[in-house]
């Protein structure tokens, strides 16, 4: 490869150089501040991570314990708002955005939501989280797909379900979650889909206890 320019008069080093540094005196104080800029950025991203996101996830990792624990005994209520000493999902989430334990706290208050029979502010909540773990994720997605189904949209229901099923990839739950989309879409009327649901959970997940049960539905739908 040619190292000559499209001019025919070459151009010499000093030039080069001369108009290099003419371009950088020029320039020196844009030039400096972006340099500056860079580096702010950089000491600012190491210094967010050491002073201020890792103990933000601790707190709201702390914050997330108790809120759990009413969760688990069913307080969904002081769960989702707080117990006046503790903050509940709601707050977590909204004061703690950036962190890991902020966007789970989404889920919960979601699948909180959902068990006081909000179905609406639940579906918001666990739209708003972030997952693809199989064992948050799946639940609330399932958990979406239940909401949806309350409010009368069968066909994000039966989304939902199927999503959840995938997500788990699982021989335990996944069976479970198809056949909630089998059967939303059998009462819609459309047995085709159904019928793809039912021999997805005959084929792909045999050995599960729903699958003992599933020729009754496909023989129900053919």
């Amino acid at each position: 490869m040619s190292n000559k320019t499209n001019s025919d008069a070459p151009i010499m080093a000093d030039e080069v150089l001369s108009k290099s540094e003419a371009w950088i005196l020029k320039y020196k104080t844009p030039i400096i501040a972006a340099i500056a800029a860079i580096v702010i950025i950089m000491v600012g991203s190491m210094a967010y991570n050491t002073f201020i996101a890792e103990p933000q996830e601790k707190e709201a990792a702390e914050a997330m314990f108790a809120a759990e624990n009413l969760f688990a005994a069913k307080d969904f209520e002081k769960a989702l708002n707080g117990d006046g000493v503790n903050l509940g999902f709601l707050q977590i989430a909204d004061e703690y955005s950036s962190t890991d334990a902020g966007n789970l706290a989404h889920a919960y208050a979601g699948m909180a939501l959902a068990q006081l029979g909000r179905y609406e502010d639940a579906i918001k909540e666990l739209e708003a989280f972030d997952g693809d773990d199989q064992i948050v994720a799946p639940a609330a997605l399932g958990t979406l797909g239940s909401c949806y189904a309350q409010t009368g949209d069968a066909t994000a229901a039966a989304k939902y379900f199927v999503k959840a099923a995938e997500t788990a990839d699982n021989n335990s739950i996944s069976p479970f979650y198809l056949l909630q989309a089998g059967n939303i879409y059998e009462k819609e009327g459309n047995t085709s889909k159904a019928l793809n649901i039912y021999e997805q959970i005959k084929n792909d997940y045999s050995t599960s206890t729903i699958a003992a049960d599933i020729d009754k539905y496909i023989s129900r739908v053919k």
